[in-house]
């Protein structure tokens, strides 16, 4: 995998055992190729967890002097601890992944298929801030494909949860590769970061790309075409 940032900065890698929260800083590392979840994390259900995000909500509005009998803002921890659990975190549960029905390529297209600008709304899982973006996802049938819109699904699906770029494009490109039997899939990612654009360095103007290249697409000749492909401008 290819990681490439406006911002210079020399990714930090640690094992597990070696992290310290204070180590972290406003660093962009990430510890493994999965979502750091415990084995408990669905031992609640949705309205439960919804209605323990909200007193700790509640909390946070309360420490930081928030008046929360005013009429605009006393919905905001439900409203907060809903869009957590059943939206923007919604992904963490295995049980809402898409199904990802595969078909036989009884046209014998042999060439790669490319679903570009598939749009990306994640979670910074470092400081709970939006990232965003675009997805360019392709693949080279080894018999079977799979229908466009569930391309787009599987990057929404492992985009709502906390995340880390690099970590989401790596997901992508192995869920496809398990639901079409194939190691020929490739993903790229170019994302405005909400945590640099909005805090700390605040520039408004950088953005992170990365790519994974699986079987074929790690050959240069079909990587460069990928990326002659997802250049090309699309009008209607």
């Amino acid at each position: 995998m290819f990681i490439f940032e406006a911002i210079k900065k020399t990714p930090i890698y640690m094992t597990e055992s070696t992290i310290q929260p204070d180590d972290f800083g406003d660093d962009h590392i990430f510890t493994k190729a999965t979502n750091p979840v415990r084995e408990d994390a669905f031992d609640l259900n949705d309205e439960d967890k919804i209605a323990l995000i909200r007193k700790d909500v509640e909390h946070i509005l309360a420490t930081l002097g928030m008046d929360l009998e005013d009429d605009s803002i006393k919905g905001t921890p439900n409203r907060v601890a809903k869009m957590f659990v059943k939206e923007l975190f919604g992904g963490l549960n295995p049980a809402k992944k898409p199904g990802s029905s595969t078909f036989l390529n009884n046209y014998k297209y042999g060439e790669m298929l490319v679903e570009k600008n598939i749009t990306v709304y994640s979670t910074c899982e470092h400081h709970l801030l939006p990232i965003i973006g675009r997805a360019h996802v392709a693949y080279v049938s080894k018999g079977t494909v799979v229908g466009l819109s569930k391309m787009n699904r599987i990057v929404d699906y492992f985009s709502k949860r906390p995340q880390v770029q690099e970590r989401l494009t790596m997901q992508i490109v192995q869920e496809l590769q398990q639901v079409l039997g194939t190691e020929d899939v490739a993903c790229i990612i170019d994302a405005k970061h909400l945590c640099v654009n909005s805090r700390g360095i605040r520039d408004i103007e950088s953005s992170t790309v990365t790519a994974e290249y699986g079987g074929v697409f790690q050959q240069d000749a079909v990587k460069q075409q990928f990326l002659d492909f997802i250049k090309l401008e699309t009008r209607f």
